[in-house]
């Protein structure tokens, strides 16, 4: 049991730490109901205008497709490359050999998103003043996003398999399944959280990336970070501004607390299916 001064001093930072996460977020969803023209008090006209805003339904459009396109690609290849970094590894490396897939993963990553695009937008100008493909435009986005999402999925299921007791691979072999057995009855059931979590976290990132998408971007193909970073650009923050600010925070909310019910559901099925076992009275 945690003492009781030791209690108030864990709180005494923790509602500090709490509001300098949240407030931020509470001003976004006030200064969204700002007053229409001409009238006083708070009101929707801002979430009006909004809605009513095409522009800002084509970006956030894009961004979908974007992310949707771009995160299913990247948990396929992140999957396959997760697993080939550790399944196929020399179990008798030394030295830099011994840490080759970690640095293939973990570089990437570490790696500054501005050097990132620079290098994406060079690779791409060469390409097409080469072959004349890959114009700027959402193939060049959907290829630059799959790329450097790739790296976060073989992170989450490199870490799985990593705990992973490779006899299990061993024991399929004797049950007469090859490689693909193994990976599509073996693999696939394990890594499957991983997977799922990847994916989410493509669609995260892809969605929140402004800078490698400004530099990949062609003309018309504007996402939702592009669009806020333009019209902040040209009119200051607006309130349609904070009240797409505030629709992203609300659906970010629902869809935590819908996963929490939903984890909190399966928990109890569970444990109604599984139930603890109970000690037996007197039992040492």
């Amino acid at each position: 049991m945690i003492p009781r001064k030791l209690g108030y001093a864990l709180s005494g930072f923790a509602w500090p730490v709490y509001a300098l996460l949240y407030t931020p977020l509470a001003l976004v969803a006030y200064y969204s109901l700002a007053p229409a023209p001409n009238m006083a008090g708070h009101s929707f006209h801002a979430y009006h205008v909004l809605l009513h805003d095409g522009a800002a339904f084509a970006a956030l459009r894009l961004s979908l497709i974007l992310a949707l396109c771009s995160a299913t690609s990247a948990t396929a290849l992140g999957t396959l490359l997760g697993y080939g970094l550790c399944r196929f590894r020399s179990r008798n490396a030394r030295g830099v050999l011994a840490q080759l897939p970690s640095l293939i993963i973990y570089t990437p990553i570490i790696m500054p998103s501005l050097v990132f695009g620079i290098s994406e937008l060079i690779f791409f100008n060469f390409v097409h003043s080469v072959t004349g493909f890959l114009a700027a435009g959402l193939q060049t986005m959907l290829i630059a996003h799959i790329t450097f999402e790739i790296p976060y999925v073989a992170l989450t299921v490199f870490g799985r398999l990593s705990g992973l007791d490779q006899n299990l691979f061993e024991a399929s072999h004797d049950l007469y399944a090859d490689g693909l057995k193994s990976f599509l009855y073996l693999v696939i059931p394990v890594v499957q959280p991983a997977i799922i979590g990847g994916f989410l976290l493509g669609i995260t990132l892809s969605i929140d990336d402004f800078t490698i998408s400004f530099f990949t971007a062609g003309p018309g193909s504007v996402t939702l970070p592009i669009y806020i970073y333009s019209a902040i650009a040209r009119k200051g923050i607006s309130p349609e501004i904070n009240a797409l600010g505030t629709l992203m925070i609300g659906t970010i909310i629902v869809i935590a607390l819908l996963h929490f019910f939903i984890s909190r559901q399966r928990e109890r099925t569970r444990q109604g299916v599984f139930p603890p076992p109970q000690q037996t009275k007197g039992a040492v």
